[in-house]
């Protein structure tokens, strides 16, 4: 396995390697804004049990714009990515084709799939509240409208209304309830803001810590990220301080978030592409793939992480989540009219 480092700036070197290694049908190029730390050791069982050797070009920022760059003599045969807005992105700039593979349609439910084959979910994350476990009582927040509630005026901490976790957040939102609904529950959050949005989603569990609010969103895997976190162990005593409340368990269900695979337009190697995405979402590597980032697996029946065990169950929110990437550009605009991040 080769890997490849490369972002948009200087990435030229990359594509020629990368268009070298495609010369053998042996091989699959993969662009990949996961981090190579959890990516790699996917990789490498998929080359033990395959043959296939993949090169990897590991791109933090700029996928979308590299993409286009290069158009159809793209080297990419595959990309790898998190949030439904990227892989949404892809699909609308035309960089995508479909797949249809039964292992896959077989492995992952209908609504974590693009309905035409053109991305598929791997893992999925999902969007909960976090409160202090003394100052919020267990009845206080139970839904994510809960958060715009009066009662919980200057309670509430969240990173930028604009960021891609909250834009596809209130996506769902319009998706179950509509344009109206959703804007109002907007500003009603923004309202009970104890402070201007800023920061990440365990920055605001810092925050709580330290009693500048009681309440933030965040994704389920920054609990088990500041929970182990053995570099930074103040981070553990952040974890501590708060619980998990899975949102509208007695409605719609928590909204959930994706990372996931499409196969490119300009890929030539196709065939290797397809079998890399059936690969990760056989057993052997959902197992791997959530439990190197306290993710739930797609494919029903895989254990879980013990830690994310832990938190219990909960019902997740069944919309399909292509028709949470279609509600992506209204959402964006709600934040900008409600003035969110002002």
């Amino acid at each position: 396995m080769k890997i490849i480092k490369g972002l948009l700036v200087g990435g030229f070197a990359a594509s020629l390697l990368l268009s070298a290694a495609s010369a053998s049908s042996a091989e699959v190029n993969l662009y990949s804004s996961r981090q190579p730390f959890l990516i790699d050791p996917l990789l490498k069982a998929f080359t033990d049990e395959t043959g296939i050797k993949v090169n990897m070009v590991y791109l933090k920022k700029g996928m979308l714009e590299r993409l286009k760059a290069e158009g159809r003599n793209s080297p990419a045969d595959l990309v790898l990515t998190s949030d439904v807005g990227n892989l949404s992105n892809l699909v609308e700039a035309g960089l995508l084709q479909p797949v249809n593979s039964k292992i896959l349609n077989a492995n992952i439910p209908a609504n974590l799939r693009q309905p035409d084959g053109l991305w598929y979910a791997l893992t999925t994350r999902a969007r909960v509240i976090f409160a202090h476990k003394e100052r919020v009582k267990s009845d206080d927040v139970m839904t994510y409208e809960d958060l715009a509630a009066p009662r919980m005026k200057g309670r509430v901490c969240v990173r930028s209304g604009k960021h891609e976790y909250n834009i596809s957040l209130l996506a769902s939102i319009i998706a179950d309830k509509g344009e109206v609904a959703a804007e109002t529950w907007a500003r009603g959050v923004k309202n009970n803001l104890a402070r201007r949005p800023q920061g990440n989603d365990r920055a605001q569990v810092k925050a709580i810590y330290q009693g500048e609010c009681d309440v933030s969103l965040g994704n389920t895997y920054y609990m088990g990220k500041m929970a182990t976190n053995d570099k930074d162990p103040v981070q553990k005593e952040w974890a501590k301080s708060v619980r998990i409340i899975f949102p509208n368990q007695k409605g719609r269900g928590t909204h959930v978030n994706i990372s996931g695979a499409g196969v490119t337009k300009s890929a030539k190697n196709k065939a290797n592409a397809v079998r890399l995405v059936e690969f990760l979402a056989g057993d052997k590597a959902q197992e791997m793939y959530a439990r190197g980032n306290f993710e739930y697996p797609v494919k029903s029946g895989v254990p879980l992480h013990p830690l994310v065990a832990s938190w219990g169950t909960f019902k997740a929110d069944k919309v399909p989540m292509s028709k949470v990437a279609a509600q992506r550009t209204l959402a964006t605009r709600i934040m900008d009219r409600v003035r969110f991040d002002n």
